[in-house]
């Protein structure tokens, strides 16, 4: 895994070995089968890569079909700029946006560490599929 600033964005790329235990450790076989995650762009969404190698953002929250969106980048060379003060972090906001979280810096955001991260990322799709699923919260 790497991970660092590509211009605006701070990446946390997964190698090749580590793309099929990141993709279970959050759930995509459950939440969005059939893709793979590759890379963590700017803390919010996952790049993603389909059975074809088609490659997707997408929110870590809801990780669900309709939010996909057609990114063909491959950071799998890209130089990343080295940033102590996030290495090993992830932000967090602790009422997800498409729950009405608040997305600016203050009580709403926190950071976690990747184990906790992965974790969260289940707990709030598994909310998420039974809000939508009108299962209540």
């Amino acid at each position: 895994m790497r991970e660092g600033w590509a211009g605006d964005d701070y990446l946390i790329v997964f190698d090749a070995v580590e793309v099929a235990g990141a993709t279970e450790a959050y759930g995509l076989p459950r939440f969005l089968p059939g893709y793979q995650i590759v890379a963590l762009v700017g803390w919010d969404d996952f790049l993603v890569v389909d059975g074809g190698g088609r490659r997707f953002r997408v929110p870590t929250v809801p990780l669900d079909t309709r939010y996909l969106e057609a990114d063909g980048r491959s950071f799998e060379d890209v130089q990343l700029a080295a940033d102590d003060s996030f290495k090993g972090r992830i932000k967090w906001y602790l009422q997800p946006l498409c729950f009405g979280g608040d997305p600016r810096r203050g009580p709403n955001m926190t950071w976690v560490d990747f184990a906790t991260h992965q974790q969260l990322v289940r707990f709030w799709n598994e909310r998420y599929r039974r809000v939508a699923q009108g299962n209540g919260g």
